[in-house]
């Protein structure tokens, strides 16, 4: 069973040491761990919205989560100035030959930290007006998230292909109306100029032979 919470965004966390195991384990990508630094407390999980990175999440759901760890820690929650420390779920690991519940890093860098003042009741309360226990299947919601995925892969694909089309008819089009353009162009009516008047010295031309031939049988 897994306890949710909810803010701007989803936020869930294990009722204890071992479900966080588990929660780890089943992390999706787009999931961020919080903790209490140097403290025991709540693992606790964010699953960032749609557009927001792990590194500028809002200040507002920042704080919610920081609070709801704060609130889950037995020691953390009777302190002030705590740190609460958080990174992306998977840059935390655990193995058999550590205790349960322990965690290390693949990269420390990637770990930032959230200073907490004290405890904010009116944000603690809120959020657990919204807890719902739920008991989690992780595999489906591992294969709705590739499914949600793929879609999503399927309509980027169909976007591009789309503004690529749009792109080659715009640029047919621009190429078709620079060409119109050129008909009105300086040199083209100069050069359809000279064609008619080329055309009227010929007609001239040929009027005056056949002027000259109709002459000549006159005196026959």
């Amino acid at each position: 069973m897994v306890l949710f919470f909810t803010s701007a965004a989803t936020i869930y966390m294990g009722r204890d040491k071992f479900e966080n195991v588990d929660l780890l384990r089943h992390a999706l990508p787009e999931d961020v761990w919080f903790h209490v630094d140097k403290l025991s407390s709540a693992h606790v999980y964010l699953r960032l919205p749609d557009g927001v990175e792990w590194t500028n999440i809002p200040a507002a759901l920042l704080d919610d989560c920081a609070q709801l760890v704060k609130a889950n820690s037995i020691e953390g929650n009777k302190k002030n100035n705590i740190t609460v420390i958080y990174t992306p779920s998977s840059n935390v690991k655990t193995s058999g030959d550590m205790a349960v519940g322990s965690v290390v890093f693949h990269n420390d860098q990637k770990v930032k930290r959230v200073f907490v003042k004290e405890r904010i009741n009116a944000v603690v309360n809120r959020l657990n007006k919204t807890r719902e226990v739920r008991d989690v299947d992780f595999e489906a919601e591992r294969q709705e998230r590739e499914r949600a995925l793929g879609r999503q892969k399927k309509e980027f694909a169909l976007r591009q292909q789309k503004e690529a089309l749009e792109a080659k008819r715009n640029y047919k089009a621009m190429a078709e109306a620079r060409d119109y353009s050129n008909l009105f162009s300086e040199e083209a009516i100069a050069e359809e100029r000279r064609k008619q008047e080329r055309k009227s010295r010929i007609k001239a031309q040929a009027q005056e032979e056949e002027d000259v031939y109709e002459s000549d049988d006159s005196f026959m």
